[in-house]
């Protein structure tokens, strides 16, 4: 008999791969959605419609589920209302738990992520002990950290929790498309005449959809798992696709100092253009103080986590955005 899985965030970044991943291993999805769309064209997952608010879709989306794993968050680097991100993040997690105890599911996998942890970019090691920033002054990183949290005290003997916390996803079947693919988007377009010394860990959809799957059965109630990528800063990135391309996109760099007395007039220039501001104050900050020293070693023992090159997943992204006219 075929195992069920619910998804939340199907429609998202990783619920995309995510459910593409899961049909095609044999398991029935259940897919929680607002409404229907193309992303999940060409798959037959079980539509559930509601949100992380209605508590009546998501008893359904629940109702017959072994497993729920829950993607679903509202990303913000501080361009986004602090309202609706600690609904979606935090009320949304309690409401989710909530379900999935009325209808007995057996297993919760939360996606959480690296940004929940307290930063600091000096830290020698990092790993699933390293504590978690309920108390920051960015919206994303407090509200993941309480989800988390959240997600984590649920946990008891008849209902199984597993935490996987991801560094910045990047990667192929990326619909909308998410904050790292509009900033590859303009990179390539020559559309971000301006970089920043900062980096990030970056880890490819497909690896960590795949240590998903992989804690649905190999995961341990009650643990965390840090499934982090390869650190680079955003002037490697620009090179990178720079030699995959053969185009012109690395661009002059200014320092943090500067970008910050920028974040005014990006904004005014975002509104004026009905952009979207990929440099904010809050995105700055994560790019200046994010972690480079992220252990996945856990993962890698536990789950069989195993991060490709992060060559191999820009060259896939960029086929993919290419082959879907979003790459000039």
């Amino acid at each position: 008999m075929k195992e069920t899985i619910a998804v939340t965030g199907a429609t998202g970044h990783v619920g995309a791969n995510l459910i593409r991943m899961l049909s095609g291993r044999g398991f029935h999805v259940k897919a929680l959605v607002r409404e229907p769309s193309e992303t999940l064209k060409g798959f037959q997952p079980e539509l559930i419609y509601g949100d992380l608010s209605n508590l009546t879709s998501l008893k359904e989306l629940c109702r017959g589920s072994d497993v729920v794993i829950h993607t679903a968050a509202l990303i913000s680097i501080g361009d986004q209302p602090k309202k609706a991100v600690f609904e979606t993040n935090v009320t949304g997690t309690q409401n989710l738990i909530w379900a999935c105890k009325q209808m007995g599911v057996r297993r919760l996998i939360h996606f959480s992520s690296v940004d929940a942890l307290v930063t600091d970019c000096r830290a020698v090691f990092v790993d699933e002990s390293t504590e978690l920033d309920v108390d920051s002054a960015l919206i994303y990183k407090r509200t993941k950290a309480l989800g988390e949290r959240l997600a984590m005290e649920a946990a008891s003997p008849g209902f199984e929790v597993i935490i996987l916390s991801p560094a910045a996803i990047m990667g192929p079947f990326d619909f909308k498309p998410s904050l790292i693919g509009k900033m590859l988007i303009r990179m390539y377009n020559g559309q971000l005449p301006v970089l920043v010394p900062g980096g990030y860990h970056w880890v490819d959809v497909r690896d960590i959809c795949d240590a998903a799957i992989s804690a649905i059965h190999e995961g341990i109630s009650g643990e965390k798992y840090l499934l982090a990528g390869h650190w680079a800063d955003l002037v490697e990135i620009a090179r990178m696709i720079q030699l995959l391309t053969k185009k012109k996109v690395v661009r002059s760099v200014v320092s943090f100092w500067m970008a910050y007395l920028g974040v005014p007039f990006i904004k005014v220039w975002s509104d004026f253009t009905g952009g979207h501001p990929l440099y904010t104050h809050d995105s700055l900050t994560i790019l200046q103080k994010g972690y480079r020293n992220l252990s996945s070693t856990k993962a890698i023992e536990t789950l069989g986590f195993t991060p490709r090159p992060l060559s191999e997943t820009l060259t896939d992204t960029l086929a993919w955005f290419k082959q879907n006219g979003q790459l000039s």
